[in-house]
């Protein structure tokens, strides 16, 4: 058994005579066996137990480990007594040799008084290294003509384990052509030979890849492998070979010199100088051939030496060999035939007369264009021309053949120079030679431009949106159009076409540029008297004659909110206070007035809402938002005051909000007399308001215009009987005390009736309380036939039935 020494571990001279002195006291050797590679922390033996010593000793008398000769694998748990390993035992790197038996040798020291141990630990192998070999990869070089039976030595495989572990045989992966013998030597190892075991043949296997495997006898057992390279070696056993016995070639006469007729390539199935090859021509070949054409020794390629003239010489044949450079040379044969053909080699020519450069778009179908002469110096079958128009199916040309070797080129379609304003017509003469020569002529016609293209807008009908209140001179749209013609028959002018609107022009409205047909508005539109305009607008060319189109224009004002509420109802005077008087024993609900405002705007700018701005007690009235009427809440106490007053405000729906304020004074009396009561009291119309005022001047305005109808009303006026009085029935007073009719102390309003005139002028009737049951009502001149409407407006604003009487809707007393 091998044994592993090493000096020992230095120490103070007093502990080396102690441990010396104390040497003999040692117990006999305690033996252990484990296998390799076991986990740190894997128990070994328990020493305290095998040792008889008591644990607790271990600690009181510092037992500690010694390992001699090598590293401190293992350790000794004091507390236990265990034997336990503190780093992985890898037995070849302890047992470097290659032996069956591996120990380690160690010793337990125990102090107080000095007690030594010794301990030998047998490391056990593992089948832990799988079998190496030394060349991965082993190059053999094996001649073809090598015999069968032949043997090449391997390079054997290693394996770091022993015994059973170790190599113990071979295996060669599928060949046909190989086998192997496995040896044993004296000390057991296994050796290999490679053997041929077939005859090689390099042309159809030139290199052999083989796997040599080394397998081992462990549990499962391991392996390794190499790959081995056999490359077979050449000789010259194969003749060089055509790839047929003849070659026929056709060549042109006239062919230039150095043009390749045919390249020879002849194989041989060896490598190296073996299948080197040489071509040369036999004996059997011409001098003149020889002459006229070359063969190159190493590519084998037939080039063109001399003048090849199809009328002295129409074949020419070859006899060629290849031979190897082997150094018992072997060759091969062949033969060449090389037939000449007759060459097309004059080209064919076309010559152009009569040629007009340029023609006008309007030119009439079958105009003559050019006239044109083909001709060619070959004869027979070359020299045959033909004719032909390229991309004749695109072009409105057509070839009209006259006589023989003229044709007329002429016009087949009409022409449109906005589509193609320049053609090039490449005229092509072939002849009928083989292979046909061809030569072309190219004629480049230009394309006049005639008027023929009206203006285009990109729209038939334009929708332009303006907002009224606009900037005059605001750019409204570009209204562009498109003619495709050229110079002055593409420039275009645009005007508006004259369209009178009640006696106004629309070039007094609308104004467009007559250069980029840039529209613009000339004033600001009011929405509340134009709604939309309707005109055309015409673009024409400066052509001769010019021609032109139009487009429709539909020009929609929308509606700002530029008008403020007016209040209506109940009338009064611009900036007069409206009382009215109603009885303290008033019920609950009952209808105090009714607030009327109009405006001019439309939809939700004229759509009105009412509100409290102030009140002297909120708990009295009440005010519907939407049709303005002011109710009583509740009944009057005797603590109310007697008089109310309220600040309503009337508020459109437009962004932003415009608005208008009412104040009515509402007082309150004991005893009311009935309408019954009431005598006769001409009504006063001595009102004079800014709304009055206007109706005035337009009245006189059309007056002025109208002289005829100016002296009919003036005698009208003069013959105006005084005005009627109107008495009613006790049941129509009493129908009126019943529906709450308002009552003033110096005026009445019917709060729910306004009258609007087809002219936009609106008037309010005004009724006035007689002493004796008859209302006086004093008419205002109005045209005849003009229409007006008496609407009632609740909660929303619109016009009622249209009529054209002139008479109030009130009855008159017969």
């Amino acid at each position: 058994m091998a044994r592993i020494f090493a000096p020992a571990r230095t120490r103070s001279n007093v502990a080396v005579f102690t441990f010396i002195a104390l040497w003999g006291c040692a117990l006999s050797i305690t033996r252990y066996s484990i296998p390799e590679e076991m986990e740190e922390g894997s128990f070994v033996a328990n020493l305290a137990t095998d040792l008889g010593l008591d644990v607790r000793s271990l600690v009181q008398r510092s037992a500690k480990l010694d390992v001699i000769h090598s590293k401190n694998y293992l350790d000794i748990n004091k507390e236990t007594g265990e034997l336990i390993i503190r780093e992985r035992i890898d037995r070849e790197s302890i047992c470097t040799t290659k032996t069956t038996s591996c120990f380690l040798k160690m010793d337990v020291i125990l102090e107080n008084p000095i007690r030594i141990f010794n301990i030998e630990l047998e490391i056990m192998d593992i089948n832990d290294n799988a079998p190496v070999f030394r060349r991965k990869t082993m190059p053999l070089d094996i001649s073809e003509a090598t015999p069968p039976g032949e043997r090449f030595s391997l390079t054997n495989a290693v394996d770091a384990d022993v015994g059973a572990n170790s190599i113990k045989t071979y295996y060669l992966s599928e060949s046909e052509y190989f086998v192997i013998d496995i040896q044993t030597g004296s000390d057991g190892s296994k050796y290999v030979d490679l053997v041929l075991s077939g005859n090689l043949d390099r042309e159809e296997h030139s290199v052999h890849n083989l796997i040599l495997t080394a397998v081992d006898g462990g549990l499962p057992p391991r392996s390794g492998t190499a790959n081995i390279i056999i490359n077979v070696l050449d000789i010259n056993d194969n003749a060089p070979l055509f790839s047929q016995p003849v070659f026929a070639v056709n060549m042109s006469e006239n062919t230039a010199a150095g043009t390749v007729v045919l390249k020879l390539n002849a194989s041989d199935l060896d490598e190296g100088s073996n299948a080197q090859l040489i071509y040369s021509y036999t004996l059997y070949t011409s001098e003149k051939t020889q002459e006229l054409f070359s063969l190159d020794p190493d590519s084998g390629e037939i080039r063109v030496k001399g003048v090849i003239d199809y009328e002295e010489i129409q074949s020419f044949e070859m006899h060629i060999q290849a031979q190897d450079r082997g150094a018992n040379p072997l060759s091969g044969h062949c033969k060449v035939m090389v037939f000449i053909t007759d060459v097309n080699d004059n080209y064919p020519e076309v010559t152009v007369k009569s040629l007009k450069s340029a023609l006008t778009e309007d030119v009439s179908v079958g105009a003559l264009i050019a006239v044109v002469t083909v001709s060619d110096r070959d004869s027979g079958a070359n020299g045959e021309v033909e004719l032909t128009l390229s991309q004749q199916r695109t072009l409105p040309f057509v070839l009209n053949k006259s006589s023989e070797g003229y044709f007329e080129l002429l016009l087949s379609k009409p022409l449109d120079r906005e589509l193609i304003s320049k053609y090039e017509i490449i005229l092509r003469v072939t002849d009928k030679g083989s292979p046909p020569l061809c030569e072309n002529e190219t004629i480049t016609l230009d394309i006049l431009d005639v008027n023929d293209n009206a203006p285009m807008f990109s729209q038939s009908f334009y929708t332009i949106h303006v907002v009224e209140n606009n900037v005059p001179g605001a750019l409204l749209t570009s209204l562009s159009a498109l003619d495709p013609d050229l110079n002055e028959n593409q420039y275009l002018v645009y005007f508006i076409m004259e369209k009178e609107i009640v006696n106004t022009s629309m070039s007094m409205l609308f104004s467009i540029n007559p250069e980029n047909g840039d529209l613009y508005a000339l004033k600001t539109f009011d929405y509340e008297r134009e709604r939309e305009f309707l005109f055309h607008i015409e673009a024409r060319d400066s052509g001769v004659p010019p021609l032109s189109s139009n487009v429709t224009v539909h020009i929609i004002i929308l509606d700002q909110n530029d008008n403020t509420p007016l209040i209506v109802a109940p009338w009064r005077a611009r900036g007069s206070l409206i009382e009215e008087v109603i009885p303290r024993s008033t019920d609950k609900g009952h209808l105090v007035t009714k607030v009327i405002a109009i405006d001019a705007d439309s939809e939700q700018n004229a759509r009105v809402t009412y509100q409290l701005l102030q009140i002297t007690d909120s708990s009295l009235f009440s005010l519907d938002q939407y049709n303005g009427e002011i109710r009583t809440t509740r009944m009057f106490s005797y603590r109310d005051p007697r008089q109310q007053r309220l600040v309503i405000v009337a508020k459109d729906n437009g962004q932003p909000a415009l608005s208008a304020t009412v104040t009515i004074k509402i007082s309150t009396v004991e005893h009311v007399r009935s309408f019954s009561e009431t005598t006769e009291m001409p009504l006063e119309y001595d009102l004079f308001t800014d709304l009055n005022l206007y109706l005035v001047i337009g009245l006189g305005a059309v007056s002025f215009l109208l002289l005829i109808t100016i002296l009919v009303i003036i005698v009208l006026k003069c013959q105006k009987p005084k005005p009627k009085v109107l008495k009613m029935p006790p049941a129509n007073r009493n129908s009126v005390i019943s529906r709450n009719s308002m009552i003033s102390q110096r005026s009445s309003t019917i709060a729910d009736s306004t009258l609007i005139s087809s002219d936009a002028y609106w008037y309010s009737l005004f009724l006035a309380e007689t002493r004796k049951g008859k209302v006086v009502m004093r008419q205002p001149i109005i045209p005849k036939g003009a229409g007006y409407f008496v609407s009632s407006i609740p909660r929303s604003i619109g016009p009622s039935e249209t009529t054209d009487s002139r008479a109030s809707t009130l009855e008159y007393s017969k």
